[in-house]
């Protein structure tokens, strides 16, 4: 067993095979890191350059029974945060590895729109690069066949090379129209019913944080790839390929077999009994209740009752309309592309719901009601951007409307948004899903100076600057526009990253790789070496799983075995090797400039006050009410100096 790697010159139209040993690398995490830091450099470059590679692979497991296993990884150097940034999508390595490949390696900007077409049989590996004009794409958007965006994107290209379709396994990847014109598009995938010719709504998966999409379009002029054949991995373990021997591994290590046990583990993600639903958004809501983060994260200046006369409505508009449709009537239920019996694609009005992007576009920015937030989720979706960056964002706008600091008028709007969450109105509320339309559309447009400063220059140096454009209402006000935003820093610019929709500490933290869950995310308020060795662990777990192409959903008992995995492949230094992995990051991140630096924002900082409030940590509530800026940065001094103890900061040999 070897990689495959498919290394393709866009500008060039030349690819060629580069093939490694399995043991020198553990991952398409693994590789993608060796060849940012190692071959290409690209630490040197802006992130929208030809010359940041965009690395996307499978992990070592991929064309196996192991369920969840065929996960895509993307690696690249992020627009948002300046270093680089591993973002994964479900199903599609299901189809990747069935070209006889582990992944794609691609430089170069093509001269015209590129869709590539990657084919694999047992004889052959068919390579093509064709082109399609930016005005038939740009139509092809609008509308097609009653979709818009990446859902008629990949509606066309399934009809464009339907022959292809039929004679192979086979799936695209697309970007959308915020791929092109600002930093926070996704890669987005979506599955066809091939016999009735129309998205397989509850399939689409996306590589959302980051800007993968963004990378892709801008820097590669890459639309599509197509991705597919009838090739079969060969594995040195035939417990990879028998499910019986399966059954009794999990069976003899974890008492149960497979895939019962996965039911059991995994419980959250398809059904719990305990709440009578599943899935993110079905679990979360219930489990979280009146620490959701609402309005903007206002929620967190109100107090426990005023929460939960929040989350009364949100339960009720929100999450029983989902749970009614999806659990006790229809029931449609669907994997990402490959199968697995988690089945956690839950779909209601033909929509997949997820808690983050449902949460981003509904609650964090005051609409309550399902069925308009399913609307508005869907134009996010097939705009092609990060459904987290797009809340956050509108959000942010809404808040800084609302503060002073912005005019309706000055982004486009005619009415101010309802965002006071003591209105308790939720029919009021619903007007701001079609501000948000209006904020999306100018955005995408880039309809007017500050839009086209948001979208070029990111969030984070945006509000740096309209800040200093709006300097006599910064004054009048007493805040910035950076205090009403949420995002970690990294360099001293404009890179950044904005949080996971949790009410934690643990995404607004100094480490290197945020806007995922290699982190811990506990509500919790702890001394800070406590939570730098909490993070550290459960970032080497999670990139343990990430980088092995396993799906997390899958991490209770992945967690358990996963050493014993890759023993079976000769590699019994699995930790090790992600400890290794994480130090180049961090290497990486230096060289880039573009180091987690401490928080800037009121709001943020408010979020850890926040916490050690709620949980009556007396220590540290003394701390912020002597000195509130004091108390954080003394936190934030000591949780990196731990963090940097448990990692060896590795400098290839090679790097200058």
């Amino acid at each position: 067993m070897n990689w495959e790697i498919l290394h393709l010159n866009l500008e060039e139209e030349a690819w060629g095979l580069e093939e490694y040993q399995l043991s020198k690398f553990s991952g398409w995490a693994d590789l993608g890191v060796y060849y940012h830091l190692e071959v290409f450099e690209t630490w040197k470059v802006p992130p929208l350059s030809s010359k940041n590679v965009l690395y996307l692979g499978t992990g070592p497991f991929a064309g196996s029974k192991l369920f969840g296993s065929h996960r895509v990884g993307f690696v690249f150097k992020s627009p948002l945060s300046k270093t680089l940034h591993f973002s994964e999508m479900g199903g599609v390595g299901y189809f990747l590895i069935k070209t006889g490949l582990n992944g794609l390696l691609i430089e170069g900007k093509a001269q015209n729109p590129a869709i590539l077409v990657v084919l694999g049989s047992e004889k052959e590996l068919q390579v093509k690069i064709e082109h399609i004009s930016f005005e038939k794409l740009t139509e092809i958007y609008e509308s097609y066949k009653g979709e818009r965006g990446v859902y008629a994107l990949s509606l066309w290209l399934f009809d464009e090379f339907k022959q292809l379709f039929k004679n192979f396994k086979a799936r695209s990847i697309v970007v959308g129209p915020a791929a092109w014109s600002t930093l926070a598009g996704s890669v987005v995938s979506i599955e066809i019913d091939q016999a009735m010719g129309i998205p397989l709504y509850g399939t689409e998966d996306f590589a959302g944080r980051g800007g993968a999409g963004s990378v892709m379009a801008q820097a590669h002029n890459l639309v599509a790839i197509i991705v597919g054949g009838n090739s079969k991995r060969e594995f040195s373990s035939q417990i990879f390929t028998d499910i019986k021997l399966l059954s009794e591994f999990f069976k003899d290590q974890l008492g149960e077999p497979y895939p019962a046990l996965i039911k059991h583990y995994a419980k959250k993600y398809r059904f719990d009994e305990r709440v009578g639903a599943g899935g993110t958004f079905g679990c979360n809501y219930p489990q979280y209740r009146e620490w959701l983060p609402t309005f903007g994260y206002n929620s967190i200046y109100l107090k426990k009752e005023w929460r939960k006369k929040l989350y009364s409505f949100i339960e009720r508009n929100f999450w029983r309309p989902f749970k009614k449709e999806v659990f006790e009537e229809k029931k449609t239920w669907r994997t990402c592309g490959e199968p697995c019996p988690v089945a956690c694609k839950k779909v209601y009005h033909n929509r997949k719901v997820d808690y983050e992007p449902f949460h981003a576009i509904g609650p964090l920015i005051g609409v309550v009601d399902i069925n308009v937030a399913a609307k508005l989720c869907y134009l996010v979706d097939s705009l092609g951007m990060d459904a987290i960056e797009a809340g956050h964002l509108i959000a942010w706008i809404f808040d800084c409307i609302d503060k002073g600091l912005l005019l309706p008028e000055e982004v486009g709007l005619k009415e101010f948004p309802a965002f006071d969450p003591f209105s308790l109105n939720p029919e009021k509320w619903n007007k701001n899903a079609e501000l948000a339309k209006k904020i999306l559309s100018s955005l995408i447009k880039k309809e007017n100076p500050i839009f086209s400063l948001i979208a070029e220059k990111g969030f984070r140096k945006a509000a740096k600057e309209l800040s200093q454009n709006f300097s006599e209402r910064v004054e009048k006000v007493g805040y910035g526009f950076e205090d009403f935003a949420l995002y970690q820093p990294y360099g001293e610019e404009d890179g950044y990253m904005t949080p996971n929709l949790y009410w934690t500490m643990g995404f607004l933290l100094p480490i290197f790789v945020t806007g995922k869950y290699w982190t811990e995310y506990s509500m919790i308020f702890v001394e800070p070496e406590d939570m730098a060795e909490l993070v550290f662990e459960r970032a080497m777990q999670e990139l343990a799983v990430s980088n092995s192409g396993f799906c997390r959903f899958h991490r209770k008992y992945l967690e358990c075995v996963l050493e014993d995995f890759y023993a079976f492949l000769g590699i019994t230094d699995l930790y090790d090797r992600c400890q290794k992995i994480y130090g180049k990051l961090m290497f990486y991140s230096i060289k880039s400039l573009a180091v987690p630096k401490p928080l800037e924002s009121e709001k943020a900082v408010d979020l850890f006050y926040s916490l050690a409030e709620e949980y009556r940590n007396t220590k540290w509530l003394e701390k912020f009410e002597r000195d509130r800026d004091g108390a954080y940065f003394e936190w934030y001094r000591r949780f990196i100096m731990k963090f940097f103890d448990y990692f060896k900061i590795v400098q290839p040999e090679n790097s200058k």
